[in-house]
């Protein structure tokens, strides 16, 4: 009987691991290639990296990408909305926004990437991707 009951905990715990390394989530990554050094603390104006999206929400019709600095929250680098039509990667030059320009040492910068059935609403899925700049 506690030989059944390990299997079959042991069963279920394989199933649902299973399900959950499936059903994987909304996320992109990028990267800071091709961008002038700035570390004045002010940001010059800038084409977007190059975003490599992974398993956009069916439905999604714009993305809309919003940086953030975590060392410097209130400062606003804003970023832009892109039509998707399925590709896989979002190229430079969809839109420009405000570059990092930490004035000194580094800070952490977060893209949030909103996937949308509207240009101006209809949330399907958010994903963040942060890496350190300079």
């Amino acid at each position: 009987m506690r030989f059944t009951k390990t299997l079959c905990a042991a069963t279920t715990l394989a199933v649902l691991c299973a399900s959950a390394q499936s059903a994987t989530a909304f996320s992109f990554s990028f990267g800071w290639e091709g961008l002038k050094l700035c570390n004045s603390g002010r940001p010059n104006k800038a084409q977007n990296p190059a975003f490599h999206l992974k398993e956009v929400p069916a439905g999604t019709k714009y993305i809309r990408f919003r940086l953030k600095d975590k060392d410097a929250p209130g400062y606003n680098h804003g970023g832009g909305v892109v039509v998707y039509s399925g590709q896989k990667v979002i190229a430079p030059g969809a839109f420009k926004y405000k570059s990092p320009c930490p004035p000194s040492g580094s800070h952490t910068y977060v893209w949030t990437a909103t996937a949308q059935t509207k240009e101006s609403g209809g949330a399907l899925a958010t994903a963040k991707s942060a890496r350190k700049y300079p």
